[in-house]
C-alpha cells in the first residue's frame, strides 16, 4: 500500500510538504503540487481515511447522495467534481442506497461534508440527521435551509423557446416533465409554459408531454407519442416541428424518434435540449443546449464543499446563469425555407 512517505521519497521532499500538497495547501508552490499529485497518481496512492482522521480530526472525505447512474448529466458532472476533489487531496464517497441510508455510513466513516442532489427520493426537504456534518445541495435553491449550488433552471428554457420562436417555430413541444413528482423538473415544464404563452404560442400548439422518467426510453417513447401524427390531412398541421428537452438522455430518445418517423434533424424537426455537457455536441447531430456550463458548476460545487468544511456558515446559495449554445439541431421549420 503507496503512503505518503512513498511518495515523498519519491519526489525528493518531506513527509509535510507531500501532505500539504494534497490538501492543496496555499503553503506549497503550484508547480510542486503538481508533480507531487502527478507522482501520487502514478504511484496509485489512496487516502488513508482512518489514519488521516486521528491525525487532523479530518477523513478527507466528502460523501454523496448518488441519485443516479443512468442519467449521462448527472454522471458527468460528479466525474468532474471528482477530479477537482482528487487533486485537493479529498477522496469521494459514493453511495446508490436511499437518503437515510446513505447518511447513516456517512455518519459511520465521520466524513467532513455531504453533497445531496434535490428533486430526488423525497428531495432536500427532509436531509436527514448528518450527526452535525454539513450538507450542500445541488439543485432547487430555497427549498430547504441547506447550502446549495443551483441553476437557473427557468431562464434556461425560456432561452430554448426564444430561439425556437426566432427561427418562426410555432408548434414546440417540451418532453421532461415526469409523472414523479421532482421541483427541479416543475421548474423547466412551467417556464415552457409561460414563455410559449408570453410569446403569443397558443397552448394546444406548444404541448408538455407526460413521460414516467427522464431516460432515454422516456423520450423515446413521448416523442413517438408527439410524432405519431398522419403525414398528411389537418392532423399533421398539428405535429410539432420542434421540440425542446428536459435532458441529454431524453435527447437521445427524441432523435431516435424522429429518426424512426423519418423526419430529419432539423429538416424535419428541430430539437434542442437542456444540459450544457459535451455529449451534446457528440450526438448523431450536435443538439443545441441550454444550461449552466458543466466545468464551472463542478468548479463551484467542489470548491463550495471544500469551504464548507472549514467554515460552514460563510457557504451560502448560489445561482448559476445558463447559456444557448447554438448546434445543428435547430433550423427554421420547413415551410419557411426555400
Amino acid at each position: 500500500m503507496v503512503t505518503i512517505k512513498d511518495i515523498a521519497q519519491a519526489a525528493g521532499v518531506s513527509f509535510s510538504t507531500v501532505s500539504k500538497a494534497l490538501r492543496d495547501s496555499p503553503l506549497v508552490t503550484p508547480e510542486t503540487k503538481r508533480r507531487i499529485i502527478a507522482i501520487a497518481r502514478e504511484m496509485g496512492y489512496q487516502p488513508n481515511i482512518a489514519a488521516r482522521r486521528l491525525v487532523s480530526k479530518r477523513s478527507g472525505a466528502i460523501g454523496v447522495v448518488w441519485p443516479s447512474i443512468e442519467r449521462t448529466a448527472l454522471s458527468t458532472l460528479i466525474t468532474r467534481v471528482n477530479d477537482r476533489l482528487e487533486r485537493r487531496g479529498v477522496a469521494m464517497l459514493l453511495s446508490l442506497g436511499g437518503m437515510d441510508a446513505a447518511f447513516a455510513t456517512f455518519r459511520k466513516f465521520q466524513v467532513d461534508a455531504i453533497l445531496v442532489f434535490a428533486g430526488t427520493e423525497e428531495g432536500e426537504s427532509r436531509v436527514p440527521d448528518s450527526g452535525g456534518i454539513p450538507v450542500l445541495s445541488y439543485g432547487a435553491a430555497g427549498l430547504a435551509r441547506l447550502p446549495t449550488v443551483d441553476v437557473n433552471r427557468d431562464l434556461a428554457i425560456r432561452l430554448a423557446v426564444r430561439h425556437l420562436a426566432s427561427l418562426g417555430h410555432r408548434r414546440i413541444a417540451y418532453i421532461g416533465r415526469p409523472e414523479r413528482p421532482d421541483p427541479l423538473q416543475e421548474v423547466k415544464a412551467a417556464a415552457f409554459r409561460d414563455e410559449t404563452r408570453a410569446l403569443g404560442l397558443d397552448s394546444l400548439d406548444a404541448p408538455v408531454a407526460e413521460l414516467q422518467g427522464m431516460e432515454v426510453h422516456d423520450g423515446y417513447a413521448a416523442a413517438r407519442r408527439l410524432l405519431a401524427i398522419a403525414a398528411n390531412g389537418d392532423e399533421a398541421a398539428r405535429r410539432p416541428t420542434a421540440v425542446i428537452c428536459g435532458s441529454c438522455d431524453l435527447v437521445r430518445g427524441v432523435l431516435r424518434a424522429a429518426a424512426e418517423a423519418g423526419l430529419n434533424v432539423p429538416g424535419g424537426l428541430s430539437v434542442a435540449g437542456y444540459d450544457n455537457i459535451p455529449q451534446m455536441a457528440e450526438l448523431e447531430v450536435p443538439v443545441t443546449a441550454v444550461g449552466a456550463d458543466i466545468d464551472e458548476m463542478a468548479e463551484l460545487i467542489a470548491d463550495s464543499l471544500i469551504r464548507l468544511v472549514d467554515r460552514p456558515d460563510a457557504v451560502g446559495t448560489v445561482t448559476l446563469e445558463p447559456s444557448l449554445v447554438v448546434r445543428a439541431s435547430t433550423a427554421p421549420p420547413p415551410a419557411d425555407r426555400d
